[in-house]
Parts: C-alpha cells; structure tokens; sequence
C-alpha cells in the first residue's frame, strides 16, 4: 500500500495579505512562457490564492485586459511555443499617467501582486512600477538572449539554440555540396550567447559577437590562411548585434576582399523565437514559475527569481537590469581550436 504524502503549507504563506496574483507575459516572446504561466496558475492555486491572467503585457494592464485562470484553462500549453497572454509593447506605460491608470486597474480588480515573465525592459518597466505605487513584483526571465545577470539560464535560450544548430546543420549540408562560405546571423542585439555556443555546438569555423572585437582577426586570419586546404566549406555565425554591421556587411566585405570565394548569407530571423520548448525550458520554466509565486507569499518583491547551479537564487531588479552577463572567455578559445 502506497503511503500518502501531505504537503503542508507554511503559516508564513496562510498570514500573507496576497490573495490574488496577475501574471503578464511582456517584450520577445520566448519557448516556454506558457509553461512559466502554468506554474505560476497552478501554484497560485495551490496556495490557496485567485490567479488573473494579463493579456497582452502592460498595455494589458493599462487597458484592464484581465482574465480569471483556473487550472484548466492553463491544460496542454506546457508544449506550446509563443505565450498564451499574448505579448506586446507599450509606449504608455512609460508614462507616469500610463502607470498610475494600470495601478488603479489592478486596485479595482483585487490584484495585490505580480509575476512578470520577460527580458530586461519588462524589468525595467516592473522596477518603477513597484518602486511607484508599492505593488510586490517579482520576475520570470523569459528571453532568448540569456542575458540576463544573476542567472545561468533563460527561458526560451536553450529552445533557441537547438533551433539554431538544426538550421545550421542543414545549411552545411548545401555549404558542402556547393563549397561555399555561409555566414549565418542569430539573433543577439547586445550578446553574443546564443552565436558563440550555437557555433561550438554546430561545428562552426569563426563566431561573431558583440562583446568582442578580436573575432574579427580570427575570421580574417582564417580566410587568408586559404580555408579550402582543410575544409570544402565553412560556417561563421554572426550576432546580429555584432559590431561590425551583422552578417550582410561581414559578407559583402570578404566578397570585396576574396573574390575567389563563394560566399551566401543566411539571417535565421524569428524562427529563432518559435517553436516547442525543450525538456530544459519546460523544467526550468516550470521551476521558476513555482519559485516565483512562493517568493511573493515569503514577502520578497522587485526580484527576479533565477538559476544559478542547479539552485533558485534571487536577485534584485536593479541588479539584474543594471549588471552585463559576461561571457566566458574559455568558449572563445574553444572556437579558436576546434576550427584549426
């Protein structure tokens, strides 16, 4: 006979003032929003707390775009890609008049506490939000870009670079038959996370990224050093962020440059942001939407809830906005090796 396990609730979160909580996704979509939403929902529930689902990010806090969750309306999402809440920017909320209309929105609505799933500009907007009218916030990073500080992992990275080393694969499948030189833009405005491991993962001869200008020499050193002794084709991905213009310019110069070459370029675009999240996505967003709702009822607000070895960690908006995630330069010299 199988013995029942009780999970009891702290008396800290049985006093908590919090009875409702809104959970908005905002900024990029990401793989794996829909399962930071379901755990938010269902552990809301849990707890013993009403859920409100905000559509359309803080526009839709703005125009009062709220929806009751029970568990059931959050079924089969958990391998959804985009975000069941929809997403979207909004100008007015920059505005002191914008933010004070969504205060008293949530006010009339019951809604003491938020979960706000995104990137650095949801932050951003969650920061001054709280710090205005006192509202207990507290943060999913969902991007694609990983670059967020004080956590190892985004929601939404590890889809998109799954997604980016299947593309790649298939590109070196013409790039060989044809012997030519693809150069492959990911996304990655102001970081480089998801080219440099997307190279190391998919075999690529050079990487690109903001953060660093030395690749630059690397990929000319490689050119001239003839790469056709040692390979009938060649992949170099390149950050769209990347500071010397992005895949079109790199390319239109080594043309210029090396004529003899066939070169092609290839922007992968929003595929990148599409999709059925991965395993990791789903486990990770699933653990940080839990998290997130437990650090509300714990009396922790204006944090993101993060990873960091295989722990919950929190770190505080301004931290998390303020600091650059760096990169770790053993990568680069992975790269560097492993395309000799």
């Amino acid at each position: 006979m199988s013995k029942e396990i009780r999970v009891s609730m702290p008396d800290d979160y049985i006093d908590n003032p919090i009875k409702r909580i809104g959970v908005l996704t905002s900024g990029g979509d990401a793989p794996g929003m829909n399962a930071a939403v379901r755990a938010v929902t269902r552990t809301s529930i849990f707890y013993g707390r009403e859920v409100v689902g905000i559509f359309h990010g803080y526009k839709g806090l703005i125009e009062k775009n709220f929806k009751p969750l029970a568990s059931g309306d959050v079924s089969n999402i958990i391998q959804l890609g985009g975000t069941i809440l929809k997403t979207a920017r909004s100008q007015e909320f920059h505005t002191r008049e914008g933010r004070e209309k969504a205060y008293q929105n949530l006010q009339e609505a019951g809604i003491d506490a938020l979960v706000v799933i995104g990137g650095d500009g949801t932050f951003t907007g969650a920061r001054i939000f709280a710090q205005e009218f006192g509202v207990p916030i507290v943060g999913i990073p969902g991007t694609i870009d990983n670059d967020l500080f004080g956590t190892d992992f985004t929601v939404g990275y590890d889809t998109a670079l799954n997604t980016i080393i299947e593309a790649v694969d298939k590109i070196r499948d013409t790039a060989t038959a044809h012997e030519r030189l693809f150069f492959i833009e990911v996304m990655g405005r102001d970081a480089g996370f998801l080219a440099l491991n997307g190279g190391i993962a998919s075999g690529a001869e050079a990487v690109l990224i903001p953060e660093t200008d030395t690749d630059l020499m690397t990929l000319e050193n490689f050119i001239k050093s003839g790469y056709r002794k040692s390979k009938n084709s060649s992949i170099v991905l390149v950050a769209e962020g990347e500071k010397a213009g992005g895949a079109f310019n790199i390319a239109k110069q080594v043309e210029n440059d090396y004529p003899q070459y066939d070169v092609r370029v290839t922007v992968l675009g929003h595929i990148q942001r599409g999709g059925s999240p991965t395993a990791s996505d789903r486990i990770l967003a699933s653990r940080l939407g839990v998290a997130a709702v437990e650090t509300l009822l714990d009396d922790q607000q204006s944090v993101m809830v993060g990873i960091e070895n295989d722990e919950i960690a929190l770190v505080p908006f301004n931290k998390a906005i303020k600091y650059d995630k760096e990169l770790n330069p053993k990568l680069l010299d992975s790269i560097r090796i492993l395309s000799s």
